[in-house]
């Protein structure tokens, strides 16, 4: 039986904090001491919150064979990685940065608020890590770079060359971490980028915390633990107040700003301009998407005159982009044939606690039952070869080599039991209701208020 070729859209990697001063240029070396500060605070945090979604008393129910107290340790190491691939048949994996066990330097939301050098020097840091720590199973782990604060044009173009050289398959997109003096993407001034982005064949990766000011998420965990403090609480305190603020269910994850990129691109011109760039929207579900596209065309069809973009949002979307649905649930593929089951893939998110792994077997059969074989192939696999242009055949030898399922043997295994079902409902919300359009309210106004900018930005091309 033909084996799944299955090419997972979402894991992350990070540089061990050992590694910092090596790959960092020199005359930042002074910020490090601040860092490590900072990490030690975030991770604490953030580990409680990974063992809410993942605690010891679950582990003879999601963890049977023990992978998962060691295998986070793929985030830097590419022997672990690839075992944890090979277990799961996994046959390739795009790799972004971040992770709160390791930390970035300087560039993520999630650090302080340092000088746009220091940002810059950090971003350039972990992609030459990433280069030499991965880059020789670059048919397997598909590289994303970080991204340069985008205040220096020609440092992004350069930093472009340098991934595109070292066989990178994509790039946060700029405006990631906003930055007060930012220009917005949809400006002209970016137009020598994503052309080379186009031409170099690096995919601009959205993903969830895009459009966050700089400090932001790390001034939310200084606040919470100083108010914590204040009250004589402990860490169950600390934690409660994170998840009933930055990090509920319109938190981070739901965060509108990272739709709020999407459409600026589709309705700026921007793929009008480079028709084949890409953008791969990671991390923030699918199930809003349908009723998006509907909004944005209804502003398009009412705007068509003046705004940038030839094309209604929604066919920019079935040529442009592609939603790499991380944990991805069962609502949205209920909802797959709305949202386009060609512009769907899966992500497992390893080794993130609320990703697939170390289950990602069970939860594709229980999930994919009663889906028809093709469309199996293309979420798990056949969409992303096509989307980035990798090379399939191979693809189906290392599927062949590393003994990834067949579809039969999915189809056939039955459902989830029930204590893992539960298991994967409270991790990564595998039985949540579809968003729809309930969010829509919210969408408008902020859509209204960039069509005046997008207009403005579009008579430069007249």
């Amino acid at each position: 039986m033909e084996k799944l070729v299955i090419a997972s859209a979402d894991s992350h990697a990070g540089m061990s904090p050992e590694l910092w001063a090596e790959y960092l240029e020199p005359k930042y070396h002074k910020y490090l001491a601040r860092l490590r500060e900072e990490h030690h605070l975030f991770r604490g945090t953030m580990q409680m919150l990974s063992d809410l979604r993942t605690p010891a008393a679950a582990r003879p129910v999601f963890d049977k064979d023990g992978r998962f107290e060691r295998g986070h340790l793929g985030l830097w190491d590419l022997g672990v990685r690839l075992a944890e691939m090979d277990r799961e048949g996994i046959a390739a994996e795009l790799v972004f940065p971040g992770d709160f066990r390791s930390f970035d330097l300087f560039w993520n939301t999630v650090n302080g608020t340092y000088s746009i050098p220091a940002v810059d020097a950090g971003a350039r840091g972990y992609n030459r890590w990433c280069a030499d720590a991965f880059g020789s199973a670059r048919d397997r782990l598909l590289l994303i770079g970080a991204p340069l604060s985008g205040l220096d044009r020609q440092a992004v173009l350069d930093e472009a060359d340098y991934m595109a050289d070292s066989g990178f398959t994509g790039v946060f997109t700029p405006g990631y971490c906003a930055l007060p003096t930012q220009i917005p993407v949809f400006e002209a001034e970016w137009d020598p980028v994503f052309a080379a982005y186009a031409e170099r064949n690096l995919t601009l990766i959205t993903h969830a915390g895009y459009g966050i000011p700089q400090g932001f998420m790390l001034s939310e965990v200084e606040a919470a633990a100083a108010e914590v403090k204040a009250e004589n609480g402990g860490p169950q305190d600390l934690i409660h107040k994170l998840i009933s603020t930055v990090y509920n269910d319109s938190g981070v994850f739901g965060d509108l700003r990272s739709r709020q990129g999407v459409w600026q691109f589709m309705l700026g011109g921007v793929f009008d301009r480079h028709p084949t760039l890409k953008m791969m929207v990671t991390e923030i579900r699918a199930d809003w998407i349908p009723a998006t596209l509907k909004l944005l065309d209804q502003v398009w069809e009412r705007h068509r005159d003046t705004l940038p973009a030839k094309r209604p949002p929604s066919e920019y979307w079935g040529t442009n982009c592609i939603a790499g649905l991380s944990f991805m649930n069962k609502a949205e593929l209920a909802m797959r044939h709305e949202i386009g089951v060609d512009t769907m893939a899966f992500g497992r998110d390893y080794p993130h606690g609320e990703g697939t792994w170390p289950n990602t077997i069970d939860y594709f059969a229980d999930i994919f039952q009663g889906v028809p074989e093709n469309e199996v192939r293309a979420i798990l696999g056949g969409n992303m070869i096509r989307f980035l242009g990798l090379d399939g055949a191979h693809l189906a030898g290392i599927a062949e080599q590393i003994g990834a399922p067949t579809f039969r043997q999915i189809a056939d295994a039955g459902a989830l039991t029930p204590e893992l079902a539960a298991h994967l409902g409270l991790r990564c919300g595998y039985a949540k209701p579809s968003e729809g359009d309930r969010r829509v309210a919210e969408m408008a106004p902020m859509l209204e208020r960039d069509i005046p900018r997008l207009v403005a930005a579009g008579s430069a091309y007249q």
